[in-house]
């Protein structure tokens, strides 16, 4: 393998047991990396994902925690600190997408989906930067969206398309806030294939494969390639941008 390019790093990757998640985990721990597999749902799903990168040689720690929840974010916090003695990378990964029209949608579809892609991603990073400026060193990486930067016809889902807007609105704050030490930025997927779009209308599908260049669904391991670029040295001079993988979907 040639040099990896995470090596000696510690990196935190919210709500990789699954799907885009899982796939930055398994790459960062490829390259080197630490890795700190956060789960919500399935402890199975997680314990497979460390199982697989112990497989590899590497280090991985399962913590559950509801990165909506700030006493469950310190315990995450804690937990990797305590294992590993130091934070580097924090990938916010988490998300929640509710797939029903704004009339349809309750006032708790709005307080989760907000809680847990925006709020999750401010907990997570607030309580981590303290750690990573006294290392006089740290990396952010946000997992946005596409639907966010306004294309519109990947505005389908108002709560979701709002939480990932303010994603990148927080990207652009705290890469300002933090640094000089510590870089920011969010990778905007387009239509990516995992289980949290299984089900696509046929009819919706076809139109936005239409709308993308490259005219196939991306992958999680191609999100997972950007993540590694922002969480390594390649990325010391970007912070407070926004990289779109999205196969030409929805070009400015």
């Amino acid at each position: 393998m040639s040099e990896q390019r995470l090596e000696g790093r510690v990196a935190i990757v919210t709500g990789s047991s699954r799907g885009i998640g899982k796939a930055i985990a398994l790459r960062f721990a490829d390259e080197g990396a630490k890795v700190v597999i956060n789960w919500v749902g399935s402890e199975r799903a997680a314990s497979e994902v460390v199982d697989e990168i112990k497989k590899k040689g590497k280090e991985a720690l399962s913590v559950r925690a509801d990165v909506s929840r700030l006493d469950e974010v310190k315990s995450l916090v804690h937990s990797t600190v305590d294992r590993f003695g130091q934070i580097d990378v924090l990938v916010n990964n988490a998300g929640v997408m509710i797939t029903k029209g704004v009339l349809d949608t309750s006032e708790d579809d709005w307080d989760r989906t907000i809680d847990v892609n925006l709020k999750g991603a401010y907990l997570c990073s607030k309580e981590v930067a303290p750690i990573m400026m006294a290392q006089k060193f740290g990396r952010i990486v946000n997992i946005s969206s596409n639907s966010g930067l306004y294309h519109p016809s990947a505005m389908r889902w108002t709560e979701y398309v709002t939480s990932k807007a303010g994603m990148n609105g927080l990207t652009k704050a705290m890469a300002l806030a933090l640094g000089p030490h510590i870089t920011v930025n969010a990778i905007c997927p387009g239509w990516i294939k995992t289980d949290m779009v299984e089900g696509t209308d046929p009819v919706v599908e076809r139109r936005i494969l239409d709308e993308t260049a490259l005219g196939r669904w991306g992958t999680p391991d191609e999100v997972a390639g950007s993540a590694v670029f922002l969480a390594s040295h390649d990325a010391d001079f970007i912070t407070g941008e926004q990289l779109i993988v999205a196969g030409g979907r929805g070009m400015h």
